[in-house]
């Protein structure tokens, strides 16, 4: 094993998945609301996106397959939004993750712990990647990874809406990182707190390390044989790893 892939929301970033969705959503909705826009309509259109993305067969970014969706929805099934419309709505999208987003980081809870482990491994010479589940644009995960203490610059890869054609637990979403990371399954340890989304990389082959603290489960998977433990036990883990520098 040479590579670690790591979730981010509740494994990176620890944090009560439900909390922080209901907490992003209420300040995009006054963000919205305060920018004169008709803000519930705009969040139904941004969950009918969502959905999209995980339908995603790969012909399209996740992103097109975002949009395409949404703007369908937001012209009651015409199609496509006025381009001018359209692009005013990004803009005011992408200041709200500059502008407002942050307050969100207050119901997550950063650990120190996640640093030191980024930097054992990358002192052992490991191949670091943030799979996450690639639904966001990249402006709302690089600034969830600030929040969780850790710099982009340490990862080889961070799965993004933009860079994206898949999502997990498609089997596809990780056939596509060991493509382009040019890896086998071997090769690679999946860490994350979704039992269902994460997990389901062992199928492929993939190892896989279950981060406890803020589990969802899924009580279709027999975990009874994954790896587990909090920060502190991956800590242990890692240090136990052999040196790859060597």
């Amino acid at each position: 094993m040479n590579t670690v892939l790591f979730d981010l929301d509740g494994t990176l970033l620890p944090m009560d998945m439900k909390e922080f969705t209901d907490t992003y959503m209420l300040l995009l909705k006054s963000h919205l609301e305060s920018a004169g826009y008709e803000a519930e309509k705009i969040i139904a259109g941004i969950w009918i996106g969502q959905k999209a993305m995980i339908e995603n067969n790969g012909m399209l970014t996740n992103e097109e397959c975002f949009w395409k969706a949404f703007e369908n929805f937001m012209t009651d099934g015409n199609g496509k939004m006025e381009t001018k419309v359209k692009r005013k709505l990004e803009k005011e999208i992408i200041k709200f993750y500059k502008e407002d987003f942050g307050v969100a980081r207050y119901v997550t809870s950063p650990s120190n712990t996640v640093s030191e482990c980024i930097h054992i491994l990358k002192e052992k010479g490991y191949q670091l990647v943030v799979a996450t589940n690639p639904i966001f644009p990249e402006i709302a995960i690089y600034e969830r990874m600030a929040w969780a203490g850790v710099d982009t610059e340490d990862f080889s890869l961070i799965t993004t809406y933009e860079n994206s054609c898949y999502t997990k637990p498609n089997p596809e979403y990780y056939k596509y990182l060991l493509k382009v990371l040019y890896k086998d399954p071997d090769d690679c340890l999946m860490v994350g707190n979704d039992v269902k989304e994460d997990m389901s990389a062992k199928h492929l082959g993939i190892d896989v390390f279950l981060l406890e603290g803020n589990v969802i489960e899924d009580l279709n998977t027999d975990i009874s044989e994954i790896k587990r433990g909090n920060w502190s036990v991956f800590k242990e883990y890692v240090s136990n790893l052999p040196n790859l520098n060597r």
